[in-house]
């Protein structure tokens, strides 16, 4: 006689799950956490030895114009003029590819290593929102540049003041460079900061990533200068103002108050393409503005 069927039975176990009750840091720690993990990434600190020969290589180079000029007074200052090396309003001209070699090696790692290992999807999942983390990575790389291009020229500022005879005198006489010094370090930071996003945003191959930053700076400064020096006195002067490393000189020439001569630049330059100078720093803003705009764009697209 088959036996009657069991009834199903089920058991509870209590497996000491508990309801976390710790302190919730939120939205702004973690876009916080973020940039500093960011800028610690920038650099290689935590990663491999190879990842960091790049970016402290060049940081070392970028400040080479600088312990030059702290050589030259601590060794000749009585027969060379050190304040006729290297002035801070032309810093940036001798450090440009510099800071874009740099911004091409951390720029496109910075975000296609989080494409690649699929790490976006935890960030979204928690506090972070998208605008969030371009804003993280922007602060992150910026950071990193500015470190770069204000430190040498603070140490060309302080090597100014320690060439005179009086350097109390050169500060009271010199005092103003400050703020442009500091304004167009960051102006130029995030300017080229935001430009390496959006070209790295979209795609998480670093060699395409890298070879698009360098040929923007370099395709857009070398048509920039060809268009000037082929129609000059016309709306050709223009084209700089899409030119990444026109506008930065602009930048620094418009906040120093110097007015470009031909003689110092050669062809192609702010001189020969004549517009006001504040149009280079009105260009930076749109640039930075509409270059974020596509790498949230792009991220707020992105399936993670």
């Amino acid at each position: 006689m088959p036996k009657p069927a069991e009834s199903a039975e089920g058991s509870i176990y209590d497996l000491g799950y508990r309801k976390y009750e710790g302190v919730r840091l939120g939205r702004r720690h973690a876009v916080f956490s973020l940039y500093i993990h960011s800028l610690r990434g920038i650099f290689g600190f935590g990663r491999h030895k190879s990842s960091k020969i790049i970016p402290i290589g060049l940081t070392i180079i970028a400040l080479l114009p600088a312990i030059i000029q702290l050589g030259v007074i601590s060794i000749a200052s009585e027969v060379i003029e050190p304040s006729g090396l290297f002035q801070p309003a032309d810093y940036f001209e001798y450090v440009q590819w510099l800071l874009a070699l740099f911004v091409a090696a951390v720029g496109p790692e910075l975000l296609g290593r989080d494409q690649r290992n699929r790490t976006l999807s935890l960030y979204f999942s928690h506090a972070l929102l998208r605008s969030d983390y371009v804003l993280a990575k922007l602060a992150a790389l910026a950071t990193a540049l500015i470190t770069i291009s204000l430190v040498p020229q603070i140490l060309v500022f302080a090597g100014n003041a320690l060439s005179g005879d009086d350097a109390l005198e050169y500060l009271r006489h010199n005092w103003g460079d400050v703020a442009p010094i500091i304004v167009s370090g960051v102006l130029i930071s995030l300017l080229m900061s935001s430009v390496t996003l959006a070209i790295a945003s979209q795609t998480p191959r670093w060699q395409l990533a890298s070879g698009g930053v360098i040929a923007y700076f370099g395709i857009t400064f070398a048509l920039g200068s060809i268009l000037v020096s082929s129609l000059p006195n016309g709306p050709a002067g223009y084209s700089l103002l899409l030119s990444g490393f026109h506008v930065a000189r602009g930048i620094t020439s418009w906040l120093f108050g110097l007015t470009p001569v031909l003689s110092d630049e050669g062809e192609g330059g702010l001189a020969q393409a004549d517009i006001p100078l504040f149009l280079y720093t009105v260009a930076a803003c749109v640039t930075i503005a509409i270059a974020l705009a596509i790498t949230y764009r792009r991220y707020r697209r992105l399936i993670v």
